[in-house]
């Protein structure tokens, strides 16, 4: 059988989707930082660390930390680097805005990609693709700078050229796909679990494809090692870095500012109760993705008909992650964050597009021996002019497909904002829509949320106009991290990234510290280094420093900040 193009999109129309997605995205988030001062705490922390890599007292790489892994800062680098000529740049976060407005952006080109690369019709891939884009949970995370945005976009990618593989065999796509697992690594540690899947899947279609051939073991093992080498080098050089630069490969799970450590900090460390927290995944699931429950049976049912494999893709990679996250907070090492449920929001835009059969063959470089060159049997006819029914069956299935996506954009907002489901994001709604007179317990919690990294904001203006000298200050970036990224003298601060750190905190009058900022030594303040090496210091100075000013926080889970002076300062 003649194989059959599609009719490709102009060249132009990804770029133009991309830039528009970003464009979106990133006006959405400085109307949300510089407009209303809402910033996420892990955005701005990563906004910080970035920052001490290249303007602390001891600037360099290490910096960054490696507790997070280091994606997300290091590709604020250029942006944090223009801080000096425009301020704002870390004040408010923009950098971080930035980033997770490009890396969103290319998300939704991804989708788009998908659409094309299986010759969709333009309406239904548009109409997918803005569905996608405008999702509120795609587009308050694509303007936020959290790690969310990267880790889509990778994932995204990852299926993408998984799927053409499927089709193409061709090398290129399997390499590209194990590329995305590797930069989804460097973005979160939960890469892990699609991409062990995607291994799988991979070793077992080159294997069953390969029936017959001498060497189908060798051929699988290949296909697996194209696949999943780039993450395993990843996982690989970014714990022995660790490891020779800390002495803890993995200080996510084993420093004291490590994930588990908050948890036991904040008292959530014990086991959720099976059904509890079964219930709040699968709660999240709808939420991020309410067409789902059909989607997926119809779907399948559909791809099993036709002997479609490229459904597996979407199926299994965003299930993995779903899956780890679901085990993760029903084992306690995690929070129950809807954000962390998020791929289930490209898992209901892939399998729309995954309604009908694929039209002709994908982009291909190199086509490999088992890729199915045939068209398989078209739900509509190929090419710009050909005859096809107005309104066929296909047509039919992929209008109330778009519908329900459509659907799923207005049901997700509803879902943002219970503070049960969405702690993180419900406060947004206050933001947007304020009701100033409401004085609601619920409005009230909103509003605190909203004001949260104000006052560290304001104590940072305040440091700033003393004129201090470089290291005057001592401090921790448990809390401190805004207050340093909102300064204009990040060098000012003298911070555990700091080479120095442990020796200025030992002996802090000597080695000319002026200022100690200390936060109660509860909760995460017992991490804090200050207080860990002086347990009393927030309550009487410790000795060594008298009160200067106490400064109560207007923020949500905020500390009262007290600034204590040192004494016979060098």
């Amino acid at each position: 059988m003649t194989t059959l193009a599609p009719a490709r999109p102009p060249r132009r129309a990804g770029l133009c989707v991309f830039l528009a997605a970003t464009l979106l995205y990133l006006v959405f988030g400085v109307f949300l930082s510089v407009g209303h001062g809402f910033l996420m705490g892990d955005a701005l922390s990563r906004v910080q660390a970035t920052e001490a890599a290249l303007f602390s007292r001891d600037p360099h790489l290490s910096a960054i930390g490696f507790v997070f892994t280091p994606l997300t800062s290091l590709a604020q680098l250029p942006f944090v680097a223009l801080a000096p000529m425009f301020p704002w740049m870390t004040h408010w976060g923009v950098s971080g805005i930035v980033m997770s407005a490009l890396f969103m952006g290319g998300a939704v080109l991804m989708v788009f990609g998908i659409g094309t690369d299986r010759g969709m019709p333009w309406w239904m891939v548009a109409g997918i693709t803005a569905a996608f884009a405008l999702n509120p949970m795609i587009v308050f995370y694509g303007a936020n700078g959290m790690s969310e945005a990267p880790f889509l976009f990778c994932l995204c990618w990852a299926i993408r050229r998984l799927i053409r593989w499927v089709r193409t065999d061709d090398a290129h796509d399997l390499t590209a796909c194990g590329v995305a697992f590797g930069l989804a690594y460097l973005t979160r540690y939960d890469a892990v679990a699609p991409a062990v899947v995607a291994g799988a899947l991979v070793f077992v279609l080159t294997y069953l494809r390969s029936k017959g051939e001498p060497n189908r073991w060798y051929s699988a093992f290949m296909d697996l090692v194209l696949v999943g080498a780039p993450g395993a080098v990843a996982f690989f050089v970014w714990a022995l870095t660790s490891w020779l630069i800390t002495g803890q490969a993995f200080q996510q799970f084993t420093s004291q500012y490590g994930n588990s450590s908050i948890l036991a900090q904040s008292g959530a460390q014990a086991e959720s109760e099976i059904a509890a927290a079964l219930q709040y995944s699968i709660g999240s699931v709808l939420i991020l993705g309410p067409a789902l429950p059909l989607l997926v049976p119809i779907v399948g049912a559909l791809a099993w008909r036709r002997r479609d494999l490229q459904v597996l893709v979407p199926l299994l990679l965003c299930a993995a992650v779903l899956g780890f996250q679901a085990l993760s907070y029903a084992s306690g090492s995690t929070f129950a964050f809807l954000r962390f449920y998020v791929a289930a929001t490209p898992l209901a835009a892939v399998l729309a597009l995954q309604i009908v059969t694929a039209r002709g063959f994908p982009p291909s470089q190199r086509p490999g021996r088992h890729a199915v060159m045939d068209a398989p049997t078209r739900a509509f006819p190929a090419g710009k002019h050909a005859v096809r029914p107005v309104f066929g069956l296909p047509e039919l299935a992929m209008s109330v497909t778009l519908c329900l996506l459509a659907v799923s954009v207005p049901l997700t907002g509803w879902g943002m904002s219970s503070q049960t489901m969405a702690v993180q994001e419900y406060a947004l709604s206050e933001v947007l829509f304020p009701e100033p007179d409401n004085a609601s317990a619920y409005n009230a919690d909103q509003r605190r949320i909203a004001a949260t990294f104000s006052t560290e904001r304001k104590l940072a203006d305040y440091l700033d106009d003393m004129h201090l000298p470089n290291g005057a200050i001592l401090m921790d970036t448990v809390y401190g991290f805004a207050v340093s990224a909102a300064s204009r003298r990040p060098d000012q601060f003298v911070i555990p990234s700091d080479r120095d750190f442990v020796r200025v905190l030992n002996r802090p009058a000597e080695r000319g510290v002026k200022y100690i900022l200390a936060v109660p030594n509860t909760g995460r303040g017992t991490s804090d280094a200050v207080n860990r090496r002086y347990p009393t210091i927030y309550e009487n100075g410790a000795g060594i420093a008298t009160l200067s000013m106490e400064i109560p926080n207007d923020g949500a889970g905020q500390p009262n900040w007290r600034l204590y002076r040192v004494l016979n300062s060098a």
